[in-house]
């Protein structure tokens, strides 16, 4: 007999969070309520058009964070005033799905948001008006996985939960059953 392993957080969103949801909205079908579809890391590197490595760096500490590989994204267009050419290397992403997704989520309420500076809860004017949220953070030396005698330079980064929501309040609640902590 092999157990499977699953998520914390998404044992409790089939158990506890869909049939909360479905009370809340007074859904007819279980297919009706919103999940998180994906999260993805985005990380715009400054001074990349100057040093190469420092994307290198920022692939590397998304990969650490994430659990799994990070890319490096490339410009689309020359913009000579920032001595930007075309397809040079100036941010790092990821796209995390299914378990990964949950268990970065997982790691980013308890461990992560709880290391922030005066951490007052997370700002709720990031929803995009279709379902998905967005928040920024200042640094990345809030995560564990992150060496801080190692890093050579403070980034911030962004982190958009897709959510299949239709509105954003459908989307605030989810997120919110989920456990992250909106300012009140």
């Amino acid at each position: 007999m092999s157990t499977t392993y699953t998520p914390r957080l998404r044992k409790r969103y089939k158990e506890e969070i869909v049939s909360a949801l479905m009370k809340k909205f007074n859904y007819s079908s279980v297919m009706q309520v919103p999940v998180l579809e994906k999260i993805c890391l985005n990380q715009g590197v400054n001074g990349a058009t100057a040093d190469k490595k420092l994307v290198d760096v920022a692939v590397q500490e998304m990969t650490n964070i994430a659990g799994q590989k990070a890319i490096s994204s490339k410009s689309k267009k020359a913009i000579s005033n920032f001595k930007l050419r075309e397809n040079m290397p100036i941010a790092a992403r990821v796209t995390l799905r299914r378990d990964n997704m949950y268990e970065f989520l997982d790691r980013l309420i308890a461990v992560s948001l709880p290391r922030v500076r005066d951490f007052k809860g997370v700002n709720n004017k990031g929803f995009d008006g279709r379902g998905n949220y967005t928040m920024g953070i200042k640094e990345q030396i809030i995560f564990p996985e992150i060496e801080i005698d190692k890093v050579t330079k403070i980034n911030g980064m962004d982190i958009t939960f897709v959510t299949s929501a239709k509105t954003d309040e459908e989307a605030l609640a989810l997120l919110t059953e989920l456990g992250i902590p909106f300012k009140k």
